[in-house]
């Protein structure tokens, strides 16, 4: 949608991604991206002690653009980009090793391999569709996982992907993707009503529905 549009909010100009759209009484649009920090709040509310030394990142489209952008405003000190296709994973290391209006001294680095990343790494990131209801499955063999991993995914529909399953059997703590989804649909709300939402209680009841449904 970003050629279409006449202008972008300096967040998601760094991003590269747009998923909400604003039309001003002018007719003129502004592309914003609420996903960065709808992931923040989630990881502040759901994993408020998170380990960001060495997270990995599986799957550096627009909701993982966005995700590593919220990582590195959160401290992470170095991000592993892991992606089927590895040019997109060097370009987005490429876009966050370039900004300076992020945190100091954070490095990402792209890689495809996945299971040297997650040997030291302190965190998993999913963003890859793997696990949808239309696509189940794990998006990583499960021997991959350890303990002193925490494992967020960005999958909401199912709330209970099998990688947090799998996840919490192996001993991690884990954090679903309703809550990016609440976040950046709240982010939404505060630019369309120029309100501010109660997030938890949306999130709360986005998870009720999801399970009611599942």
């Amino acid at each position: 949608v970003i050629p279409l549009l006449d202008e972008l909010s300096p967040e998601a100009s760094a991003i590269g991604a747009v998923n909400t759209v604003m039309f001003g009484t002018d007719g003129r649009t502004t592309g914003h991206n609420t996903d960065s920090p709808g992931w923040r709040w989630a990881l502040q509310h759901g994993l408020p002690h998170a380990d960001l030394s060495r997270v990995v990142l599986l799957g550096c489209g627009g909701a993982g653009a966005a995700i590593a952008d919220a990582l590195v405003r959160l401290g992470a000190q170095h991000v592993f980009l892991v992606d089927r296709e590895p040019q997109r994973a060097a370009e987005l290391a490429a876009r966050l090793n370039a900004r300076t209006d992020i945190a100091p001294g954070a490095r990402a680095e792209a890689t495809q391999d996945l299971a040297a990343a997650l040997r030291g790494a302190s965190g998993l990131v999913h963003a890859t569709p793997t696990g949808m209801g239309k696509m189940p499955g794990l998006p990583l063999p499960v021997q991959l996982l350890h303990t002193k991993l925490w494992v967020a995914d960005a999958v909401y529909v199912p709330i209970e992907t099998a990688l947090l399953t799998a996840a919490r059997a192996c001993g991690c703590a884990t954090l679903d993707g309703g809550g990016m989804a609440a976040g950046q649909a709240a982010g939404a709300f505060r630019l369309f009503a120029r309100q501010e939402p109660d997030v938890v209680r949306m999130y709360g009841h986005l998870r009720r529905m999801l399970q009611i449904s599942a």
